[in-house]
């Protein structure tokens, strides 16, 4: 992409418009509607219980700062025609409602229908809806990948957006097969009209600190673990990527408002592990937590890992343990004009409001 072009959409403002945004009391959209409200735009937010003002707070809050309005709709995600009020007036629809959890009884009603017939209800009511032009899907790079061995079989040993999650299923890494199905679904049903655009960010795993500094992301209980103790003898060198919450956000900003977005895109700002992640936090947290130091060797992992959690299973160890993960996030910086945060930065914030409020 030439300079100039690339200057004009950075320089891009946008009027202010009317978008719905799924999940947005969520992690990563909390971060969105920040965006949006502070760049002026009216949020259509559909949520279980509109009157639920201990959920809602965080994001009153930040609407009563800002030149943006929010208002809040009655919906659920796996009710067909659920979204239609909220979406009315709409021009672009953002779509992040999705469970992200690894420890489910039940993969098919807890992780794949919530995934599958969400985006199928939210895409068939946008096709519905004349006033929508462009819908951003919050995927993720697992629908890209299932294991680290995947890597392995890539052209250049780099994951790419050309690449398709194929090998998991509702018994193998289910949550990374859920978002494969869903964002499957959701191209399958963009290529049937041609009122609205589809455009799709992939992340990796999604670090730094919330707009809640309650909610419960997969990632908090991670990091959680890095200063509670539950980690202190060591972690495991398991290659993954991550990237700061609010580059996510920036990423979903960009591909609803830059006219050239378009198709999938890798948001991952690290090529890291589990050990690592620990290891940024040495310097500011080392001597008042026990911050892992020590790598645990793969036999170790394979005979307490799925003690310790469920899916954490010796088929995910062997495909994974010890083996590196590496994307390509180029399209995401030269198309959606992501800037990443250092991985220091994002993790030291991230911990500190871990720290704050769940470890004091």
């Amino acid at each position: 992409m030439a300079t100039s072009k690339k200057n004009d959409q950075q320089n891009n403002n946008p009027q202010p418009k009317t978008i719905m945004i799924t999940g947005a009391t969520g992690y990563v959209a909390g971060h969105i509607v920040k965006l949006l409200l502070e760049n002026g735009h009216h949020v259509h937010a559909p949520v279980r219980d509109p009157k639920s003002t201990d959920k809602l707070k965080y994001l009153n809050e930040i609407a009563s700062k800002n030149p943006g309005t929010i208002k809040y709709f009655k919906a659920d995600l796996l009710n067909e025609g659920s979204y239609q009020e909220a979406m009315d007036n709409c021009e672009i629809v953002i779509h992040s409602a999705s469970p992200f959890t690894t420890n489910v009884k039940d993969p098919q009603k807890d992780l794949v229908d919530p995934a599958l017939l969400g985006t199928r209800n939210v895409l068939n009511e946008a096709s519905k809806t004349s006033s929508v032009k462009r819908v951003v899907l919050t995927s993720s790079v697992a629908a890209i990948y299932s294991d680290n061995v995947d890597l392995k079989k890539t052209k250049n040993n780099i994951f790419t957006e050309e690449h398709w999650n194929t090998s998991s299923s509702l018994e193998h890494q289910p949550y990374y097969y859920s978002k494969t199905v869903a964002e499957r679904e959701a191209w399958k049903i963009a290529g049937g009209q041609t009122q609205w655009k589809l455009v799709v960010v992939n992340p990796s795993l999604v670090i730094g600190p919330g707009i809640n500094p309650n909610s419960t992301s997969e990632s908090l209980k991670i990091v959680k673990q890095f200063g509670d103790g539950t980690a202190k003898s060591g972690l495991p060198k398991m290659g993954l990527g991550a990237v700061d919450v609010r580059d996510v956000a920036q990423a979903h900003y960009n591909a609803a408002f830059l006219p050239d977005a378009n198709g999938r895109h890798i948001v991952s700002g690290h090529n890291t592990d589990l050990y690592e992640l620990a290891s940024s936090l040495q310097d500011k947290f080392g001597d008042n937590y026990p911050i892992p130091k020590n790598t645990i060797p793969k036999f170790l992992v394979w005979a307490v890992g799925p003690l310790l959690n469920e899916s954490f299973n010796r088929k995910t160890i062997s495909l994974n343990m010890g083996l590196p993960w590496k994307a390509d996030n180029s399209k995401s910086k030269e198309e959606l004009n992501v800037t990443y945060r250092p991985l220091k930065k994002s993790m030291e914030e991230f911990f500190q409001q871990i720290a704050d409020y769940h470890l004091s």
